[in-house]
């Protein structure tokens, strides 16, 4: 094993540990430690060991609503789009139709709640039971699709031969196994069974606040609205997603499985865990300005990737507020845009993403941090996906990397980084 592998391999046999425990300390700090960081005299211990034991039901629920989600992306109709070119110039074709599947789910959550044969809040007090189960779910998914990708005909590539590392980062790019035909296990989990499940999440906690108070809070309807339009934007745009580092280049490992499908629904939904018995009237002026931060995100995210979607389609006609498109010929053939939002900043659609991810943790007030894990995670996920995607540019570009920068110096906040 080289010097490089066996320095990286500490990394995957620590991120195993500390991922998992962040997601599990984070829910008994959120509801066992009064939301709280630091354990307190009082803290449950004892009542969060009995909640995250997985049971029947929980399984049932999750494996349940993974074999749904697996079916609607194979049988709802879909718009087929084919990815851009693989490392080793091939393409995949792709079923776009998360949106409808997007929208189903929710209407028969919906729908079954309202006619009183769905217990919607029970997420909620299974909440921990629910956690486990998805967590050995993916760990097992992971272990499958390691295995796929050591043994699948002609041999998986730039794998180091060392379990852990390989179980970590994966044996695959685009692993697409048997028992499901066609399905693309990366791109689906990237956004099906995880990001629907955090929304559903999400209606179940206002179940479970309005089944204890009456009415479900100012402060959790806004929450609601914004992680909802989020996720629906997501699955508007989901052909965008082909175009990202993470399809076209990650392997397909425990890495990207857990964070698809634990950490993301798990963790993002803590705002509105804590809502249910957590700042229950707060000033409608308050969260009005809580909205207007979170429209704006919106604004510069949804507007900044448009300009780019509509410069990638005809750089040569493309006017981005009113005026001719400004860009960097390359000698790599694909032109670098100077012009609107990408003059102000490299990645400035992350800025947005990040600002929407505040608002998030603004709707639930101050009284605990685990509700700002979300953006705080983000901002540290996204500053080192920037540096990722930099470095992948430089290798790209060479010297008109270079040339770029200075003409758009900002990383993602004009101005200052």
């Amino acid at each position: 094993m080289s010097e490089t592998k066996s320095r990286r391999l500490p990394i995957a046999q620590i991120n195993l540990v500390v991922m998992t425990a962040i997601v599990f300390y984070l829910y008994f700090g959120i509801a066992f430690n009064a939301g709280g960081i630091i354990p307190r005299s009082d803290s449950d211990w004892s009542g969060f060991l009995a909640a995250i034991v997985p049971t029947a039901s929980a399984m049932l629920v999750y494996l349940g609503w993974f074999v749904v989600q697996v079916a609607l992306e194979r049988f709802l109709p879909a718009r087929i789009v084919q990815g851009t070119a693989l490392p080793d110039g091939s393409t995949l074709s792709y079923r776009i139709n998360g949106l409808r599947a997007l929208l189903l789910s929710l209407f028969v959550v919906v729908a079954g709640y309202a006619a009183g044969w769905l217990d919607l809040a029970r997420v909620y007090y299974d909440f921990g039971a629910l956690l486990s189960v998805m967590t050995i779910f993916s760990f097992a998914l992971s272990l499958f699709i390691w295995w796929w990708g050591k043994t699948r005909p002609g041999g998986p590539a730039k794998v180091s031969g060392n379990f852990v590392r390989d179980y970590f980062y994966g044996t695959a790019l685009n692993p697409r196994t048997p028992p499901v035909t066609g399905l693309d296990w990366k791109f689906f989990c990237e956004c099906r069974p995880g990001l629907i499940f955090w929304i559903v999440l999400d209606f179940g906690f206002a179940a479970a606040q309005y089944e204890t108070y009456g009415e479900v809070s100012l402060a959790m309807w806004a929450v609601i609205a914004l992680q909802t339009g989020y996720v629906f934007n997501n699955f508007w745009n989901e052909s965008w997603l082909l175009t990202t580092i993470d399809i076209k280049q990650e392997r397909f490992g425990w890495m990207l499985v857990f964070g698809d499908l634990v950490l993301v629904p798990m963790t993002y939904c803590l705002q509105a865990f804590w809502l249910v018995d957590h700042f229950r009237d707060p000033s409608p002026l308050y969260i009005g300005a809580v909205l207007l931060l979170g429209i704006a995100g919106f604004v510069v995210f949804i507007d900044s990737n448009l300009q780019k979607a509509r410069f990638r389609r005809d750089p040569e006609s493309c006017r981005i507020w009113g005026q001719p498109a400004r860009y960097m010929e390359t000698q790599r053939g694909s032109p670098l845009l100077l012009s609107g939002y990408w003059g102000m900043a490299r990645h400035v659609n992350y800025l947005g993403d990040w600002v929407i991810a505040l608002a998030f943790g603004l709707c639930a007030g101050f009284g605990s941090i685990i509700p700002y894990f979300y953006p705080l995670w983000f901002a540290l996920l996204l500053i080192t996906r920037e540096q990722r995607d930099a470095r992948w540019c430089a290798k790209k570009y060479g010297a008109d990397w270079d040339r770029y920068k200075e003409q758009v110096p900002s990383r993602i906040i004009p101005g200052i980084y």
